[in-house]
C-alpha cells in the first residue's frame, strides 16, 4: 500500500492548492504499486490521473487554488503572479538548459527525493548582465512548476530603522516555510554586499546576518532565488548557502540570430543578411535584442508595412547600442 511519505505528501498538496505537485506524487505512487506487484490498482491510478488531466487541459482558465496572496504587512512586501512563461520561449546555452532542467526534474520528484534523506535542489542564485534572463528564468520556473512567483520588493523591506528589516525579512521567510511558491529576490546586492565595503553600513550587516541565519536553517517546499548584476561585491558566505549558482552572459552570434528570428518571424520575409545583423548586435543583451525587434515591427505596423527589410533592423539595433553606450559611459 501507499507509503507514509506519499500520503503525506498528497494532503500537503491538496490542502495548498497545488494541482500539479498532487498528481506528480500521484503518478509516483502508481509506480510504487506496480512495483509491489498491484498491478490492477497501478492501473486504476494511472486511468484517474490521465482523467484529471485530461479535464484540466478543458479548462484553461481554472487557477490553482488558492494562488496565496499576501495579507497584513506581507502585502507591501511581496508581490505575486501566476506566470504561464516557459523555458521553452528562452534562448539559453546548452549548460545552463540542462542545470535548469535538472532543477525541474528534481521538483518534480520532491518527496521521492527526501524519502532517501536529500534535498532537491531549490536555494538559486543567478549572476550576470541586466536583461540576460535571470528574471524570466524565475517567472519559467514558476510557470514550469505550476506555482506562485512572488517578488520580494526591496523598497519595502530595506527600512532606515534598526531592526525593522531584519524583522520583516522573518516575515518573508515565514511565509517562504508557510505556503509554497518562488521567492524572488532581484538585485540581491542591497542586502547581500560584502560585509567589510567602505560604504557598508551597521543595519545592512545586521541584516545581511540575517539572510545568512535564514536561508541556512530554511527547510521548506518553496525555492528561493537571488539575482544580481554585480556578484563580486556580494558577500563570500552567501555563495555556500546556495544550492547552485548560475551564470548567464550575453548572447553569442548564433543566439542573437535565434532572438532576431524568433521575434521578427511574421515580418522578415525579405531578411537573408542574418549573419550582418549579427554582427551589428554584438554586445547587446536578450531583452535589448528583443526591444530593438519589437520597435521596428511597431514602426512597419503604423506605417502599414507588411514586411521589414533588414536596413530597418540596423536602425533600431543601432539605437539600442548607443543608448547601450551612453548608459555605460
Amino acid at each position: 500500500m501507499a507509503s507514509g511519505e506519499h500520503l503525506k505528501a498528497l494532503l500537503r498538496s491538496h490542502i495548498k492548492g497545488d494541482d500539479s505537485h498532487f498528481l506528480a506524487v500521484a503518478m509516483q505512487l502508481a509506480a510504487h504499486e506496480a512495483k509491489q506487484g498491484h498491478g490492477k490498482l497501478a492501473d486504476d491510478l494511472r486511468a484517474l490521473i490521465d482523467s484529471a488531466k485530461s479535464r484540466s487541459k478543458q479548462l484553461p482558465n481554472r487557477q490553482p487554488v488558492p494562488i496565496g496572496q499576501p495579507k497584513g504587512e506581507l502585502s507591501s512586501l511581496l508581490s505575486v503572479a501566476l506566470p504561464h512563461t516557459r523555458f521553452s520561449e528562452m534562448i539559453l546555452d546548452d549548460g545552463t538548459h540542462q542545470r535548469l532542467a535538472r532543477i525541474i526534474n528534481e521538483q518534480r520528484n520532491f518527496e521521492k527525493i527526501r524519502a532517501h534523506g536529500l534535498s532537491p535542489r531549490r536555494k538559486l542564485l543567478l549572476v550576470g548582465p541586466p536583461g540576460t534572463g535571470k528574471t524570466m528564468t524565475a517567472s519559467a520556473l514558476a510557470g514550469e512548476l505550476g506555482i506562485p512567483l512572488y517578488i520580494v520588493r526591496l523598497d519595502s523591506l530595506i527600512t532606515k530603522f534598526m531592526g525593522e528589516t531584519a524583522a520583516k525579512l522573518r516575515q518573508i521567510f515565514d511565509a517562504i516555510r508557510d505556503t509554497r511558491g518562488i521567492y524572488f529576490f532581484d538585485e540581491f546586492d542591497a542586502i547581500g554586499s560584502q560585509r567589510g565595503l567602505a560604504n557598508d553600513v551597521g543595519e545592512i550587516r545586521r541584516v545581511l546576518n540575517s539572510f545568512l541565519q535564514m536561508i541556512e536553517q530554511d527547510q521548506s517546499n518553496s525555492l528561493i532565488i537571488a539575482a544580481t548584476n554585480h556578484p563580486e561585491i556580494l558577500d563570500y558566505a552567501l555563495f555556500r548557502r546556495f544550492d547552485d549558482v548560475i551564470e548567464y552572459g550575453l548572447p553569442n552570434h548564433e543566439q542573437i540570430k535565434a532572438v532576431l528570428k524568433n521575434r521578427l518571424v511574421n515580418f522578415a520575409k525579405p531578411i537573408k543578411r542574418w549573419d550582418s545583423l549579427c554582427k551589428v548586435a554584438e554586445g547587446l543583451s536578450y531583452a535589448e535584442l528583443s526591444r530593438a525587434a519589437d520597435d521596428t515591427i511597431k514602426d512597419a505596423i503604423i506605417h502599414d508595412r507588411a514586411s521589414i527589410s533588414a536596413e530597418d533592423v540596423v536602425k533600431n539595433l543601432e539605437e539600442r547600442k548607443a543608448f547601450h553606450g551612453r548608459q555605460r559611459s
